[in-house]
């Protein structure tokens, strides 16, 4: 540990980071008990240890600069661990009872949630999760899950959105498929194999001619609504499928088309209703979550 690179106060970095999800110093003062000029010098002051600018003023309002919004991220992590942390202190998270449903894609629900979650044992053994695997954001529009993950923003103004960060994917397939078929020199050689398709696989096609892949219709032999059946799909050698690159890479028997074939990013939406404000068993999740979202997302950026 650096301790001499550690030379701001936790209450100035609380206040960038209430700032900045709030969008205003009187936002950012409301929710922290506090004035606005209070917040002004607090940001001032970590600025001034940093030694960077975080926040340009204006008279359109408040905006992040390019640093600001590289050290969010970071911030936001730190004010989810220093709520965990206050959590364990004082015991209260002991006698936090409830259930949570949570709704995230069914592959990212088998591959990902269990890791994600495994600290709530001890956090808080009394809250029960629910695991609900859906793409549908009517999951929670209509209180089916209390917490959804999802790859594209909601634009509903009842729900509270968090960007996490972005995982990868890349076509994979099978090595006795690829053995059996052929591997791909060029990306115009890949249009010529089988493909294992989700739901709408066409929706796939167009990111695939901009890369150079004149994928067909027609070359979507075998698809599947579940991730989970087109990842076992992919397994068993049907053909190539565009899958996360965190799967793909640590699969025994499957390997990368093409070696050098440029990633796609996907997104990774936090989505709750505004009752996280006020329900302190889904704010207990939602921060695990986010934490450990983000530090997956983080892990497979630097991968790549």
């Amino acid at each position: 540990m650096n301790w001499q690179a550690i030379s701001f106060d936790w209450n100035q970095v609380r206040a960038f980071l209430a700032t900045a999800e709030e969008g205003s110093f009187s936002g950012a003062a409301r929710v922290l008990k506090t004035t606005q000029p209070t917040i002004g010098r607090q940001i001032g002051a970590l600025e001034d240890a940093l030694g960077v600018i975080l926040v340009e003023r204006s008279v359109r309002g408040l905006t992040l600069t390019e640093t600001g919004r590289d050290l969010l991220h970071h911030v936001r992590a730190m004010g989810e661990a220093a709520t965990l942390i206050s959590m364990v202190a004082d015991g209260k998270s002991q006698d936090v009872t409830g259930e949570v449903t949570v709704t995230g894609t069914d592959l990212l629900s088998a591959a990902v949630l269990p890791g994600v979650l495994k600290p709530l044992r001890q956090i808080a053994p009394a809250i029960r999760v629910r695991i609900l695997a859906s793409s549908d954001i009517q999951n929670l529009l209509q209180r089916e899950a209390d917490i959804a993950i999802r790859h594209v923003r909601p634009d509903q103004p009842d729900l509270i959105a968090r960007h996490l960060g972005d995982f990868r994917a890349n076509l994979y397939a099978a090595t006795a498929y690829l053995d059996r078929a052929g591997r791909p020199r060029t990306p115009r050689d890949i249009a010529d194999h089988d493909f294992v398709g989700n739901a709408d696989p066409e929706r796939l096609m167009t990111p695939l001619h901009n890369l150079g892949v004149p994928v067909r219709a027609e070359s979507f032999g075998m698809s599947s609504a579940s991730g989970v059946v087109a990842w076992e799909l992919v397994k068993a050698g049907f053909g190539v499928s565009m899958q996360p690159e965190a799967l793909g890479e640590s699969e025994p028997g499957i390997e990368k088309v093409l070696p050098g074939f440029p990633s796609l990013e996907f997104p990774i939406w936090l989505v709750t209703h505004r009752e996280l404000q006020t329900s302190r068993r889904i704010r207990i999740v939602f921060d695990l979550l986010a934490r450990g979202l983000t530090d997956a997302a983080g892990r497979r950026s630097r991968r790549a």
